[in-house]
């Protein structure tokens, strides 16, 4: 197969996934480098740059022992190269970044799921979002942040899940009236995650679950300490 899109890989990994619906299955995390969201609380600002003096290989990338802005150019081929070579068992890829949807991953989707693999995208829902039919779709909405860019109605027309993460009420309001004023599917499935796993957003997110029949996800990949 020859890949016709590269790909700016920060890393490969397989690990449990700690979000959303799909929270607790063993996964394969393909992140992508590359953000101009810039949340303030993001937990992967490594992956924000794209920076010509951090690239390096692909066998470089997939032996690296600590977060970094080191990437590589992968082709859909070179990462299925890695999965095998690497000898991965899982049938669930996350692609996340940075920004996944700064690219597009309908060839890296459509070759994935002919093997038998189910791909979920996590994504700010500032880009357009160019995956598989069948791809999950995870929109985690970032409103107001430093790069001021705007939520796309198709993004969140598009969601399988929306995955909202709550620091404070204004969160929680923030996301009623996207799911008022935008055009999101009652099929949608609504998380709500505390940033930080701080207690008072903790509690914030449960009060707020209960009294809007949304479902709560507590990133348990931090409490277990993995990736």
């Amino acid at each position: 197969m020859e890949g016709k899109v590269l790909l700016k890989v920060n890393e490969i990994f397989e690990t449990i996934q700690g979000e959303g619906y799909f929270s607790g299955h063993p996964s394969i995390f393909i992140r992508l480098q590359g953000c101009k969201v810039g949340c303030s609380w993001c937990d992967t600002k490594h992956t924000w740059n794209v920076k010509l003096e951090q690239q390096i290989t692909c066998q470089e990338v997939i032996t690296k022992s600590e977060e970094s802005e080191q990437w590589c150019n992968c082709s859909v081929s070179d990462i299925w190269d890695i999965f095998q070579t690497l000898g991965f068992k899982s049938k669930h890829v996350v692609i996340t970044g940075g920004e996944p949807c700064d690219y597009d991953l309908i060839e890296l989707t459509t070759f994935l799921e002919s093997k038998d693999l189910q791909c979920q995208i996590e994504t700010s829902g500032t880009s357009l979002i160019r995956v598989s039919p069948n791809s999950w779709v995870t929109v985690s909405p970032k409103i107001n942040m430093q790069g001021k860019l705007t939520i796309l109605d198709s993004a969140l027309a598009r969601a399988n899940e929306i995955k909202h993460p709550v620091g404070t009420e204004k969160d929680v309001n923030q996301l009623k009236t996207l799911l008022r004023e935008y055009n999101v599917s009652k099929n949608t499935k609504i998380y709500l995650q505390p940033i930080s796993q701080k207690i008072r957003a903790t509690d914030l997110c449960i009060k707020a679950c209960i009294d809007n029949n949304w479902a709560l996800s507590v990133q348990i990949h931090k409490f277990l300490n993995i990736n």
